[in-house]
């Protein structure tokens, strides 16, 4: 377990200065509507500023940029040209990058978790006992 918790620190790529800028990845999704775009690319894939501004009608398309350069200076999106729109998606590599090593410290507790489940679906349960069934 020691060996986890040094190598989660040693291979985390922040330092405090970077956390508390722009370009930390958890204060980029401590929003949620930059969360609901999020779950948004992940379920459509590419979408325009204009697609994605459908989506909230509290927020004009300039609210939705400017999330969305937030995601982007997070490296959470990439987006890329298509004629005059800008088309946003997920960047796979920047999440993994900015949230696997967080995530890795506590897969150990969501596998025993997962194994004590798995073992409880898979306990059989004893069948009612014949000739107890109410008359």
């Amino acid at each position: 377990m020691a060996s986890m918790h040094t190598t989660y620190w040693a291979s985390w790529p922040r330092s405090p200065a970077d956390m508390a800028s722009q370009e930390d990845p958890f204060r980029a999704i401590a929003d949620p509507t930059r969360r609901r775009i999020l779950d948004l690319l992940a379920e459509h894939g590419t979408l325009s500023v204009g697609r994605l501004a459908d989506e909230f009608p509290d927020l004009v398309s300039s609210g939705i940029s400017k999330h969305l350069m937030v995601l982007r200076a997070a490296d959470l999106v990439v987006a890329d040209r298509s004629g005059r729109h800008q088309l946003y998606m997920i960047n796979a590599s920047g999440i993994r990058q900015a949230f696997g090593p967080w995530v890795t410290r506590y897969e150990a507790y969501w596998t025993d978790a997962l194994g004590r489940l798995k073992a409880l679906a898979e306990t059989t349960l004893p069948t009612p006992l014949e000739g107890n069934e109410a008359e």
